[in-house]
């Protein structure tokens, strides 16, 4: 029986309306993570903002002009020749790799709209140029010998202005969408850390190391030539919560989701951070979201 006074004054034939609006709206949020094998998942939407991949090139050249404004003119990386004057930040991974937007249809439902954006690279999409980005800082050979599907994630940003919870769960409702199309095994990339100096950053890496270190079957290493010692102070003297709240939100959400964190650090001069390698076995992302849908909808047939 209802408690809210408003619930009760709904005559029956109202409130059975009203069921039945919200029941197909939680059973259309549901369908958004359906499987679509001919091209991707349908748009995610909150409010104002939306989460899909990028189907064009001004899309995706939205994408990179915003990972430059992020990346270059407001976090401190220095852009090589080319990133300056394109004022772009690309690579050669971009051509392969699907891209995951953020667009707030209030300002436009196009390129112009995009505020966020989140590169993703599956296994088949890195053999057509034979590696992954991870590859140029850690040793990824236990999860290339895996035997499932690999999904590389990396070069996320949101606008300023959009920085917040929505565009973020739009970003991992994304995610876990792409997860179930792709049936994807395992999740990774390079998770960044502020500035260049892994002594001013001991307790975090610290405690990454002591509490989230992956298991043998998944733990990746920093190359030989970049590898930075994670453990640095005694890990009993830490204030963890302190440590915690220290790290990007973006690794926090890993941990979240029951992640790990590989084997040593990697200083990136180039983006000004300290890199460490996330990894998450990817059905702790898709139940996630799956279980929380399933809910929804249930609590609506209910």
């Amino acid at each position: 029986m209802s408690t809210n006074p408003a619930e009760e004054k709904t005559s029956p034939t109202a409130h059975s309306l009203i069921s039945s609006e919200e029941t197909l709206k939680q059973m259309e949020t549901l369908s958004t993570l359906a499987l679509n094998r001919d091209g991707g998942f349908q748009e995610l939407r909150g409010g104002s903002l939306g989460v899909r991949i990028a189907v064009t090139e001004a899309e995706r050249d939205a994408a990179q002009a915003l990972r430059y404004r992020v990346f270059f003119e407001e976090l401190g990386a220095h852009p090589d020749e080319r990133a300056f004057r394109t004022k772009r930040d690309v690579d050669e991974f971009d051509e392969v790799a699907d891209h995951l937007l953020v667009i707030d249809h209030s300002i436009s439902s196009g390129a112009e709209g995009v505020v966020g954006t989140y590169r993703l690279l599956r296994s088949d999409a890195a053999e057509k140029i034979g590696r992954f980005y991870t590859a140029s800082e850690y040793d990824i050979s236990t999860l290339t010998e895996f035997p499932g599907r690999l999904l590389e994630v990396g070069r996320s940003c949101v606008a300023r202005e959009h920085r917040g919870r929505s565009a973020m769960q739009l970003l991992w409702r994304g995610i876990a969408s792409y997860i179930f199309l792709h049936r994807i095994d395992v999740l990774f990339g390079c998770g960044s850390l502020p500035g260049t100096d892994p002594d001013a950053l001991s307790d975090q890496l610290t405690y990454l190391h002591h509490n989230h270190l992956a298991p043998p079957a998944l733990r990746i290493r920093a190359l030989p030539d970049r590898y930075v010692e994670m453990l640095r102070t005694d890990p009993h003297t830490l204030d963890y919560r302190a440590c915690l709240n220290k790290l990007p939100p973006l690794i926090k959400g890993y941990l979240r989701l029951g992640g790990y964190v590989g084997d040593g650090a990697v200083v990136d001069e180039q983006f000004n951070t300290t890199d460490v390698a996330v990894l998450v076995k990817s059905e702790l992302l898709a139940d996630k979201y799956y279980r929380h849908y399933e809910r929804r909808l249930r609590d609506a047939l209910d």
